[in-house]
């Protein structure tokens, strides 16, 4: 007896199988994936006919077809990726010009940066010398005693020390009046054992010039106390002429009549002959050259001490 039911053929698991979900290549371009495609290439595929053997459609024309299906897919991604390389090499382009221009702009701002700061060294420069300039008629007394019957009265204090020590001005009938004389700085520091410096303006530039030729000769003194006498200047170029201080010392020991021309020259007499140096570099290079200097001068602990 034939079996009454018939063995149930399993149900197509293709249908029930959950289709391959979408794939983002190629930019954003959607494709199926693989399992999707061989799903789609075999309910595609010719089926044989059980009564003549014939086959709708031919295995050739099949794969004929096929071919051409993935060649139009493929030449469209191809396409889609060519358009994006070439945004992003328009993008990449920009970006190269954009740098150049960046990159010529930087070297405008540089190039304006060194003249500015060009100017402006010249500018200081130039404010500094009209500063010492305007300080043409002052003398700059240092060491003074730090005294209430030597602050309220400089004006007649200067006038004894230049009586002291250079009354021949006097005897000449030179003009030794000042317009006015006070203490730098204007407020004492009680921390400082040191007095403050006197700054005198004289109403004569000459006499002023002549005090300060005798200065350079010998030790001044105010009732028998030393001092000291110099040009007054800025304190940027002070500061600068600071910095040839051993040098001087050493140079005036040797005997070689150190002195500071305007506005920080060293000039000395050395073997019958008057030198000028404008930086201790080229004093450095002179020292060592001569046989009777080289080796007699700090001007690295000099450097040192400066810095």
């Amino acid at each position: 007896m034939a079996n009454s039911t018939e063995a149930q053929k399993p149900q197509n698991t293709k249908k029930n199988k959950k289709k391959g979900a979408t794939l983002d290549t190629f930019y954003g371009a959607k494709i199926q994936n693989t399992e999707q495609i061989e799903e789609d290439i075999q309910e595609n595929a010719p089926k044989s006919s059980k009564g003549n053997g014939n086959s709708p459609q031919t295995h050739e024309e099949f794969e004929s077809e096929m071919t051409k299906k993935m060649e139009a897919f493929w030449e469209e991604k191809w396409e889609i990726m060519q358009k994006k390389f070439m945004h992003l090499q328009n993008q990449f382009d920009q970006t190269v010009k954009e740098n150049q221009a960046l990159k010529q702009e930087l070297i405008k701002q540089s190039q304006n940066t060194k003249k500015l700061e060009e100017n402006i060294k010249y500018l200081t420069d130039k404010v500094i010398d009209l500063e010492n300039r305007g300080r043409r008629e002052n003398l700059r007394i240092i060491g003074l005693p730090e005294k209430p019957e030597i602050n309220t009265k400089l004006d007649m204090v200067i006038q004894d020390i230049i009586k002291e020590n250079c009354p021949e001005i006097l005897e000449q009938g030179g003009n030794t009046a000042t317009d006015r004389a006070h203490r730098t700085p204007s407020t004492l520091n009680p921390q400082k054992t040191t007095p403050r410096n006197v700054i005198a303006k004289f109403q004569s530039y000459q006499t002023k010039e002549k005090i300060l030729q005798e200065a350079r000769k010998r030790q001044f003194r105010y009732k028998g106390m030393p001092i000291r006498v110099t040009q007054d200047l800025a304190s940027s170029t002070l500061n600068d002429r600071k910095a040839w201080n051993m040098i001087f010392r050493k140079a005036r020991e040797l005997g070689l009549q150190p002195r500071i021309s305007y506005p920080e020259k060293l000039t000395i007499y050395f073997q019958g002959k008057v030198w000028a140096f404008n930086k201790i570099e080229d004093f450095q290079l002179f020292a060592k050259k001569r046989p009777e200097l080289c080796g007699k001068f700090d001007t690295e602990n000099q450097r040192a001490r400066n810095t």
